[in-house]
């Protein structure tokens, strides 16, 4: 395991949690920037930082989320989130940018996740105080820029519904003309969706949309 003063690499979310489980229950302020929703699931073991029922929550724990705007098409997006705001009182917002998988434990500590070899994933943990400002000021940027949850959902909510069948189309590469009436709709009204489908996953084209949509499981 290649260490350093400040900076120690690990492989598989177990190693990861069996590390930082104390700071997990200990932290006051945990931000969080994740592409997809199952790139920070060892954090779930960590989750003892609020019961299930909301009047038992640590009222002395921020917790704040940004997630890529792509998963708000992910067809659980609604029931994941629900325990991270809901449960846990989580501020979360959503960003078309492209987002550098992050944990940041009270500015203190920073977990990044790296490659996955093997089916493991490699993670990178930092305290070495410059960079850990380094990056906690970049997430306060994508954070201020972000846009709000409830905005932005309900913004996305009809293309979720057919995000999976216009991403197949596209991905056969059908024509708009026999793609919109596969799917019921005319053709104006399937391009628009197509664009949309572009913009919340920050695409430029629709090659770039196949692209992301496989990046945060999607297809």
């Amino acid at each position: 395991m290649p260490t350093t003063e400040t900076v120690t690499i690990v492989r598989g979310e177990h190693e990861v949690f069996r590390r930082t489980a104390h700071l997990f229950a200990n932290a006051t302020d945990i931000t969080c920037a994740a592409n997809n929703l199952a790139t920070w699931t060892f954090t779930r073991g960590a989750d003892h930082t609020a019961a299930v029922d909301p009047r038992q929550r640590r009222t002395d724990l921020r917790i704040r989320k940004v997630y890529r705007a792509g998963m708000l098409l992910e067809p659980t997006w609604a029931q994941q989130i629900a325990v991270a705001r809901d449960r846990h009182g989580a501020q979360v917002r959503v960003s078309t940018e492209e987002l550098n998988e992050t944990i940041i434990l009270d500015g203190k500590v920073v977990i990044l996740a790296g490659d996955v070899q093997a089916g493991e994933r490699s993670y990178s943990l930092i305290t070495r105080r410059e960079t850990v400002q380094g990056v906690t000021s970049l997430f306060e940027a994508v954070w201020r820029s972000a846009a709000d949850l409830a905005t932005y959902d309900a913004q996305t909510a009809e293309i979720r519904e057919i995000a999976p069948q216009v991403l197949d189309l596209l991905g056969q590469g059908v024509k708009d003309e026999a793609a919109a009436r596969a799917l019921g709709l005319s053709v104006r009204t399937y391009r628009r969706r197509v664009a949309e489908l572009m913009a919340a996953l920050g695409a430029e084209s629709r090659f770039q949309a196949g692209v992301r949509a496989r990046e945060i499981g999607l297809i």
